[in-house]
């Protein structure tokens, strides 16, 4: 096999239209486009959201919602990562990242409830979800929240 032998599949092109070449042709005159106008030029017709000189729909329109909508950032941890700990120990992030159980910062701690913890745990994190709080009270824990709760990744 050489690379002027190399064919497309039979059936996967078609041949292109060849406009403008009489009535025989099938695309004669103008071209299946209609009579004059705009969107009957080569080059297309008008641009997206163009209504002749209107003033266009996403103009008009106010201005609802708020462009950048910063959704805060947490470093998530589940239960089933704490339940290595022995009793009584304090989960914050730098106690965390000493361990090694977290690596990176990525903002302020949130605790999810994935998971089981046997032992009874102080747990000082920025959120917490309500199935976590309840397994870590279970448990005989407790949870203080500390710092915002709105802070973002780079406070």
């Amino acid at each position: 096999m050489r690379l002027e032998d190399i064919r497309p599949q039979p059936g996967s092109t078609r041949r292109r239209r060849r406009l403008g070449r009489g009535i025989a042709a099938g695309q004669g005159a103008s071209c299946g486009k209609g009579m004059r106008g705009q969107k009957a030029r080569k080059g297309g017709g008008p641009r997206p959201g163009f209504e002749g000189g209107q003033t266009p729909l996403y103009r008009r329109l106010p201005k609802l919602f708020p462009r950048y909508v910063r959704r805060p950032q947490y470093t998530l941890i589940n239960l089933r990562a704490l339940a290595k700990l022995p009793a009584g120990s304090e989960v914050s992030l730098e106690s965390l990242m000493d361990l090694g159980i977290v690596t990176t910062n990525d903002g302020p701690l949130k605790i999810l409830g994935d998971g089981e913890v046997g032992v009874p745990l102080t747990i000082r994190a920025a959120a917490i979800t309500p199935s976590a709080r309840a397994k870590v009270e279970a448990a005989g824990g407790r949870v203080e929240l500390v710092g915002s709760q709105t802070a973002s990744a780079g406070s």
